[in-house]
């Protein structure tokens, strides 16, 4: 009788392990509270631009590597309109010159969302990556010079958590890729 009592035993904590197992180590509402965070912070960086985020933020935790964060935006709007859609131009020469101007700004802003973020997911591990990529939509009337057509900030989130508890020194360790 005992031995029957000890297997069951055996075989409901096994049970028990397994459905832990399978639990993700980052869960969903994590993630969920730092897209809603991120596409806030996303949409306050160009206030004469509110419909600068396109979409919403989407993110997913990829085990093993971290947490990966992507987001559309469009920096400036390009003032065509039913009444004026055509621009001339020096118009466009004028939307390209502020669009370009516009992206160390969004860089720095990245960098910032990036360590405020990693300081939220305390589900990630310390050794993985904390990853944001912001593709940067183009007009079709857009050659494609000037400015990255994606920009990306990523960093352990041990490195990150560092740069926040000191202020925001150290944010040359963060890692930017532009394409």
């Amino acid at each position: 009788m005992r031995a029957f009592i000890l297997a069951g035993f055996v075989i409901a904590l096994g049970a028990t392990a397994g459905a832990i197992a399978d639990t993700p180590a980052v869960p969903r509402t994590a993630i969920r509270a730092a897209e809603l965070s991120l596409d806030e912070r996303l949409q306050r960086i160009f206030p004469d631009t509110p419909s600068a985020l396109v979409g919403t933020t989407r993110g997913i935790y990829l085990e093993g590597y971290g947490a990966v964060f992507t987001a559309e935006m469009e920096p400036v709007t390009d003032g065509t309109s039913l009444m004026n859609s055509v621009l001339r131009p020096e118009q466009k020469v004028e939307v390209l010159k502020k669009k370009v101007g516009r992206i160390p700004d969004l860089r720095k802003a990245m960098e910032s969302a990036l360590v405020e973020t990693a300081a939220s997911l305390d589900s990630v591990p310390l050794d993985e990556q904390v990853v944001l990529e912001v593709v940067i939509d183009r007009f079709l009337w857009e050659d494609g010079k000037g400015y990255p057509a994606e920009l990306m900030v990523q960093a352990p989130r041990r490195k990150l958590l560092d740069i926040k508890h000191a202020n925001g020194a150290g944010m040359e360790a963060i890692r930017v890729t532009q394409r």
